[in-house]
């Protein structure tokens, strides 16, 4: 499925889900859909999460980055920076997702920077914006996501989501 990367974490992050037993590289990767798309989460904290994609392969009929792969991306990116505020007794569901194009990529590696706009109790917000080789933006998305306690069988479906 796919090349396992190592995603660069907090140090008191790593000693938080050590201490639980929880494998920080698989609960934190780009997950199936991720994985066939290329993204890579190169940098993940409750602060940043930095992740790349290619365009070729994620490309519409005109040869251009497709929206929905952009929304993927800015998904998987604000996603791991709700679970990393959350904490690893919480699970962050999206709720609402918003992108906005501001320009295509025919080639490259496309990356994206997720930052914290609200960090709550209940919800958390993202913006991440996706930019080219050139450090154009092409795409502003914003993702917010519930944050609800972890219920028994959580882990084994990430588990068997990201394996």
């Amino acid at each position: 499925m796919g090349e396992q990367q190592h995603v660069k974490f907090p140090q008191e992050v790593i000693d938080e889900y050590t201490a639980l037993g929880v494998d920080l590289q698989a609960l934190f990767s780009a997950g199936h859909l991720g994985t066939r798309m290329g993204v890579q989460i190169l940098e993940a904290s409750a602060e940043r999460v930095v992740g790349t994609m290619p365009v070729e392969g994620n490309t519409q009929p005109y040869g251009l980055l497709h929206g929905g792969a952009s929304a993927v991306l800015a998904e998987t990116l604000g996603s791991v920076g709700s679970m990393l505020h959350g904490g690893a007794t919480r699970i962050a569901v999206g709720v609402d997702l918003n992108c906005t194009h501001h320009r295509g990529a025919r080639s490259g590696l496309v990356t994206g920077v997720a930052t914290p706009v609200h960090r709550g109790r209940s919800t958390a917000t993202y913006e991440i914006v996706i930019s080219d080789e050139a450090d154009r933006r092409l795409c502003t998305a914003r993702l917010t996501c519930l944050l609800r306690d972890v219920n028994p069988g959580d882990a084994e479906r990430a588990a068997g989501a990201t394996g």
